[in-house]
């Protein structure tokens, strides 16, 4: 699969000069329709000459305007996409069935293209009990966060799942400030009330951080960390393979990160579980607590 032009600049930045940086902040903090206008208008947004933009985009690899504007809409189509258009465009394009190497595949580059220190930082972050964690999730992206949430409460306090219907939400925002950090999982076609809470928690100080595919969801324009993944396959529908891996990666990272911490809530948990049914000390054939 082609690689995501919004990566090629997350990796790049240091490359750029300082306004060329400029004009690569705008355009990430509204991918891609922000490249979708005329050149006066995005060096208008960005705070830069024309020159500027036309001197980024060289330097991103395309010989002029017109052609960077066909691939952000190219992006912009592959992130609408619904299900039954990518069926139609594979009953056309496919002949066997390279499933299970595609997922593969999925799980290595999204590890060889995470942005550098974003997965190191986030996992230092979602490790510091001063902070209380909140966990979302979207129609298909719901189940991964309550999986992440269910483990990092064995292993560190404050930890929250938001779940239910969207009414149910708006209360888990109130007290939310600059102690709060939010973890959002979310995948094309974006929600919008994913995207308007992580909005209204960002307003009120908290700390956003992102795993999403390849085309980023709008949620990545306030996020403090983005982790993308890679979710295409020869399928309608896209695969969680890669965003299950980042998940048990943060996992495993903060299970990590206070060793100490975890292993005594880990007893504190199975002795419990002891106390309320002394039936489940017999049963116990490993660390899955």
């Amino acid at each position: 699969m082609e690689r995501p032009l919004l990566e090629d600049i997350r990796d790049r930045l240091d490359e750029f000069t300082a306004t060329e940086k400029k004009a690569a902040h705008a355009l990430m903090a509204n991918y891609p329709v922000q490249g979708l206008g005329t050149v006066a208008q995005f060096a208008e947004a960005a705070g830069v000459s024309s020159p500027t933009i036309l001197r980024f985009i060289g330097r991103l690899g395309f010989p002029g305007f017109s052609e960077f504007q066909k691939k952000l809409r190219s992006e912009l189509e592959s992130q609408l996409n619904s299900p039954l258009a990518r069926s139609a465009t594979l009953e056309a394009e496919q002949g066997g069935d390279p499933h299970v190497s595609q997922l593969l595949e999925n799980v290595r580059e999204t590890f060889e293209n995470l942005p550098k220190g974003e997965l190191d930082g986030l996992i230092r972050l979602l490790s510091d009990e001063k902070r209380t964690l909140h966990l979302i999730g979207g129609r298909f992206t719901d189940g991964l966060a309550r999986y992440t949430a269910a483990h990092l409460r064995i292993v560190r306090s404050g930890v929250n799942h938001i779940a239910g219907q969207q009414g149910n939400w708006l209360d888990q925002l109130l007290g939310m400030g600059p102690r709060d950090v939010v973890l959002i999982f979310d995948i094309r076609r974006y929600q919008t009330e994913i995207i308007q809470f992580a909005e209204a928690a960002a307003r009120q100080g908290a700390t956003v951080a992102l795993v999403t595919d390849s085309w980023m969801s709008p949620v990545g324009r306030i996020a403090s960390f983005v982790l993308p993944a890679r979710v295409a396959v020869p399928s309608p529908w896209d695969s969680s393979l890669a965003l299950m891996a980042i998940s048990e990666i943060l996992i495993a990272g903060v299970t990590r990160e206070n060793q100490q911490r975890a292993q005594e809530r880990m007893r504190a948990l199975e002795s419990l579980r002891n106390e309320i049914d002394p039936t489940t000390e017999s049963r116990s054939s490993g660390p899955d607590i």
